[in-house]
């Protein structure tokens, strides 16, 4: 099996690497296309795949194929896609927004995944979510989902709905987080605390807790109140969130990725019926 990336930026590298590193493929089946010449040069710098510049040399060749561009750029490269593709071939997009039925009618294929990665996947530690097209049988879903697992783990979805739903959460989860330890680094510095040491208690208490997190069955809340005491420092500070209504204003932003993901899926909806 040969499996060809279109687009050589940080996550359609990242699962370049990550498939050629793996057991699954030998390096030399993982093939990386990028239409911009610097990013070629520098790919081939890497040994771990085989670069392409042009379509016509690559997009035959494979059994599945990675899109991992901006999704503006879906159509111009779907016209270019069209007369190469062949029945058979898997295409697995991870473009954010753009819908199943506007790569099959892009395309002309019937074998299309839909998948939303994160951006832990660039150290191992990524959540890929994704669902298919019905053409896609259950052993080349099995295939998928070990490409998709080879940046950390993956879960199977059953509608495009619900990877809109999981963008609010895993897709564009990372940031939040991201959020949320800047807010403590700038506490901390204010406290007095230098660059150093606040990057350190701040990255550490969160890795620690999500490794007691993930080492249990207990719920978040369970974790909060071994934590606090009544009366206690870390009591006050789960008030004080409380009483800022904290919880409700991360859900609202979590719903309005979600939200924003519906209505980047209308848009390309809208563009295939145009076309």
């Amino acid at each position: 099996m040969k499996v060809l990336v279109i687009g050589g930026g940080n996550m359609g590298l990242t699962y370049a690497e990550a498939i050629a590193k793996s057991k699954f493929l030998l390096s030399q089946d993982v093939m990386i296309l990028d239409s911009s010449k610097d990013k070629t040069e520098s790919l081939k710098k890497k040994s771990h795949f085989d670069v392409y510049e042009d379509l016509t040399d690559c997009l035959p060749k494979a059994d599945v194929i990675f899109v991992a561009v901006k999704p503006y750029h879906a159509e111009e490269l779907f016209t270019e896609m069209r007369p190469l593709m062949a029945e058979g071939q898997i295409v697995i997009s991870l473009m954010a927004g753009v819908t199943i039925a506007f790569i099959k009618e892009g395309l002309g294929i019937d074998k299309v995944v839909r998948a939303m990665p994160n951006l832990p996947a660039q150290v191992g530690q990524g959540l890929t979510s994704f669902t298919a097209s019905d053409e896609v049988s259950r052993l080349e879903l099995s295939t998928v989902e070990n490409l998709l697992d080879t940046t950390g783990k993956s879960v199977k979805l059953d509608t495009e709905n619900d990877i809109d739903a999981s963008t609010g959460i895993s897709g564009s989860g990372p940031a939040y987080i991201f959020y949320f330890m800047q807010s403590m680094i700038e506490a901390a510095l204010k406290m007095g605390f230098s660059d150093h040491d606040s990057r350190v208690l701040v990255g550490q208490t969160f890795q620690g807790a999500v490794e007691l997190f993930n080492s249990s069955n207990l719920e978040p809340d369970a974790w909060m109140d071994r934590v606090a005491s009544k009366g206690g420092t870390t009591r006050a500070a789960l008030d004080s969130m409380d009483d800022n209504n904290v919880k409700e204003l991360i859900k609202e932003a979590a719903f309005a990725a979600f939200e924003r993901a519906v209505e980047l899926g209308k848009e390309y909806d809208h563009v295939g019926e145009n076309a």
